[in-house]
This record gives structure tokens, C-alpha cells and sequence, in this order.
């Protein structure tokens, strides 16, 4: 909770502040929410899902040649992706002994005690997937829901990284990878020796995988296209994306979906107009500097411009409000309708926000 530092921050700046407060909240009308979801339980949604991680570590390190390529049966499309560009072994399909990635960086892979360890803690903590892909299915059906004509994907496969932050990529026509090793619960102790900061830990939870999954699929969709945006356009691209995200995941909770703790989600509610104020008083909706723009639209520890106790990607919130209050303005509108909509300051407008 922040609401005391904020109050003190913003309360001093004398009656002038005070008075445009008032006037833009009488002017900002309508409020943020969200409609009761949808019945997709008659959407039917199917997809084959392999332990790849599983059948990687079960080939004889003393015939790599012949394991890998019994792999690649298996996975014919994912496997050297995973091999060169997760892994960067740059092996190129080239699976024979005489290969240095083959012997250098798979054999080493499967042999090391750590990486060992590593697959080992991924087999105790996933002795299956049906819970995650009990999630997948729902959120699947919503997506289909939503957008009838989106391909989901049809092939799901998981894998272990080594740490490398690959949690999940989009590969092929129809496939997607989930790298169980980013999903071993903010307690696994490993995670700070590879450089993962705490803020990130909400993500790192097997709760988080089907929130990551559709970021991905968001991004797969909605490409970002930053150059010449302001920070108020970034903040309802980012904004687009989190009222897209708890469309196809209502059964997640906001403060999962936007990777806060619950705390700190309620920080930002009891201080919602100091927040969207601060924007204003500091005149940052129209900033294009990059340098300025990315500590409020990025993840990070937390926002120091505003708070010592704000978190971070704080104007990826505020875009959310803004979205989801022009959704409620415009309940007829698609969410299709709502991706292509590039004029931001018409949507602030006309989403009639008006923070708390």
C-alpha cells in the first residue's frame, strides 16, 4: 500500500492543484468495469500437448546422434528451434558426433549435475500437466469466443531452458512452447543467481502460464508498433492489451494478470486520481522520449517518479482503466474494433474516464 507517501507527495502543491483536480473530475465522466463472462463451455477446443522436457532428458548421452534424431520425429518443427535459438547450441540439424553443439553443448546439458537438478525439480513440480492445460483449454474458448477466426494453438509443447527466460514462444503455424523451468514458484532458490529480481516473482508461478501464454498470443496478434507513440499511446496499447487479457482470462484476478500483489493492486485503487494526475500535472501524455516513457510502461521494482511505494508499469494500469471505461462508454464495439483504434487522445474522450 502506498496511499500515505502519495497523499504526501501530492497534497502540498497548493490549491491550484486542487482546483484542476476538481475541474477534471467534473469533466471526466463514467467509470471503469467489466461485463459478467460469457458461457464458452460449447466451444470446443482441442490440442496435443508433449513433455518434451521428459523425452529430451530420457535419450542415451552415449548415442546423441541417434536420440536426437528419434527427437525429431517427435518434434519435427520445434526441435531445432528449440535446440539453436532457445538453447543456442547451433547445431543446425546437424545431429552427427562430429558436431561440437551436439557434444559440447547437449551432451553437457544432459550431463551437468545442476542442469540435472534443474529437470529433476521441473519432474517434482509438473509430475503432469492437467491443471495447466485445464487453463489452457478455458482460456482457449474464450479466445475462440471472442475471435471466431483465430487459429489457437493446436500443438503444446514443454521444455526446460536452463533458466534462460525463454517461458513461452509462439513457433510454426499453430504451436506453442512453455518452458516449465520459469515456472517453479517464486520460492525456487535459483532464480536470484540468474539475475531475476523479486519484482518479477508473481510471474514466475504456475498460476502465471496461461497468462503468459496469452501476452503471447496478444503480441502474436497485436504486434507493438512504437515508433513516433506518445506515452499516452503506449499506455493504451498497453492498456489493450490488459482488457484483452481479462476478457480471455476472467478467472484470473487483475492484480495476476498485471503481475502485482494484491497490495499492491489496492495501492493503485485507493490512489487512482493522484496516480492519473501526476500524469497530467507533469504534462507526460505527449512525451515521445523513449527514455522517458519506458519507466512507466515497463516492467520494473517500482515507479520512483510518483512513489517510493508505487509499482512498477504503473501507466500500463492507468491505460487499462482508461480502455476498459471507453469499453463500458462503447459496449457495442469489438474488441477487433478496439485493437485498430490508433487515435488515443479520441479514446481518453471519449472513454469519459474518470478516476477514482
Amino acid at each position: 500500500m502506498f496511499s500515505v507517501s502519495l497523499h504526501k507527495k501530492y497534497s502540498p502543491m497548493g490549491k491550484s492543484f486542487v482546483l484542476m483536480v476538481a475541474i477534471i473530475n467534473l469533466l471526466l465522466l463514467g467509470a471503469c468495469g467489466d461485463d459478467k463472462a460469457p458461457d464458452v463451455s460449447g466451444i470446443k477446443v482441442e490440442f496435443v500437448s508433449k513433455r518434451m522436457d521428459r523425452d529430451l532428458i530420457s535419450i542415451d548421452t552415449n548415442n546423441l546422434s541417434n536420440g536426437l534424431q528419434q527427437l525429431k520425429n517427435q518434434y519435427p518443427v520445434f526441435l531445432d528451434l528449440y535446440l539453436d535459438q532457445v538453447m543456442g547450441f547451433r547445431i543446425g540439424g546437424d545431429y552427427s558426433r562430429q558436431n561440437p553443439g551436439v557434444q559440447l553443448g547437449v551432451r553437457g546439458f544432459l550431463t551437468e549435475s545442476d542442469y540435472r537438478a534443474l529437470f529433476d525439480t521441473v519432474q517434482a513440480h509438473y509430475p503432469d500437466t492437467k491443471d495447466v492445460e485445464k487453463e489452457l483449454t478455458r482460456t482457449f474458448q474464450y479466445t475462440k469466443h471472442y475471435f471466431p477466426n483465430y487459429n489457437t494453438p493446436q500443438n503444446v509443447t514443454y521444455f526446460v531452458c536452463g533458466l534462460t527466460n525463454w517461458a513461452v514462444l509462439m513457433y510454426g503455424d499453430n504451436g506453442l512452447g512453455i518452458g516449465l523451468d520459469m515456472f517453479l514458484g517464486d520460492a525456487y532458490p535459483f532464480y536470484k543467481s540468474v539475475g531475476l529480481q523479486d519484482f518479477i516473482k508473481p510471474q514466475l508461478r504456475k498460476e502465471y502460464i496461461p497468462i503468459a501464454v496469452m501476452r503471447n498470443i496478444y503480441q502474436d496478434m497485436n504486434p507493438d508498433q512504437l515508433d513516433d507513440k506518445t506515452l499516452l499511446d503506449i499506455m493504451l496499447m498497453r492498456g489493450k492489451e490488459q482488457y484483452f487479457l481479462s476478457k480471455v482470462l476472467p478467472f484470473k484476478e487483475e492484480h495476476e494478470r498485471l503481475g502485482y500483489s494484491k497490495e499492491q493492486l489496492e495501492g493503485c485503487e485507493e490512489n487512482e486520481g493522484f496516480i492519473y494526475n501526476f500524469f497530467v500535472q507533469k504534462e507526460l501524455f505527449y512525451v515521445t522520449s523513449m527514455e522517458r516513457i519506458y519507466p512507466f510502461v515497463n516492467e520494473g521494482p517500482g515507479t520512483p517518479e510518483i512513489s517510493d511505494q508505487a509499482p512498477g508499469n504503473i501507466g500500463t494500469w492507468i491505460g487499462y482503466r482508461i480502455v476498459s471505461a471507453y469499453m463500458k462508454q462503447h459496449p457495442k464495439t469489438t474488441m477487433d474494433e478496439l485493437f485498430k483504434m490508433t487515435d488515443s487522445q479520441k479514446l481518453l474522450l471519449q472513454s469519459k474516464y474518470k478516476p477514482k
